[in-house]
């Protein structure tokens, strides 16, 4: 069985993004905020809660929610093209 080039390169792509998903994930700061938030409550009334969507984290956040679409998404693809062509 031989693979089209589509395939390879829907392959490669998939390699692509699962390493950029590994990498941002790993570059990312934990979320966790510990005892003290369960305590506390956690509130992010602060400045820096305020405008999150503008520091790193926002974008890396992002950056991942936009590479795990596209790597489910070429996953699909790749599937229903290869049920197509048995």
């Amino acid at each position: 069985m031989t693979m089209s080039g589509l395939e390879i390169a829907a392959g490669v792509l998939l390699i692509l993004a699962s390493l950029v998903i590994i990498l941002v994930v790993l570059v990312q700061e934990s979320k966790e905020q510990g005892l003290t938030s369960a305590i506390g409550g956690g509130s992010n009334e602060s400045f820096y809660g305020r405008n999150s969507g503008r520091t790193r984290d926002a974008k890396l956040s992002r950056f991942t929610k936009i590479a795990a679409i596209v790597f489910f998404v070429v996953t699909l693809a790749v599937n229903i093209i290869s049920s197509i062509q048995k």
